[in-house]
């Protein structure tokens, strides 16, 4: 079986989970977070890229970042 590179970490995950109030994170549940959470800031990212593209600019800024997660 192939993994599929991730380019967030586990242990961010666990760390944010842990933070969140649980007292132990299981491998699948790190898994899961990571692939949800990449997910979706594809979606953002491709939609700040719209949006900085539609201004006139290659550079994606953290207002294009901001309007997109609207």
């Amino acid at each position: 079986m192939t993994q599929r590179k991730t380019m967030l970490s586990a242990a961010a995950m666990e760390k944010l989970l842990k933070k969140a109030g649980a007292e132990r994170v299981s491998e699948g549940a790190k898994k899961e977070l990571i692939e949800f959470l990449e997910e979706i800031a594809l979606e953002i990212g491709e939609k700040a890229l719209r949006l900085s593209h539609h201004a006139g600019r290659k550079t994606i800024k953290a207002v294009d970042i901001k309007e997109a997660t609207k």
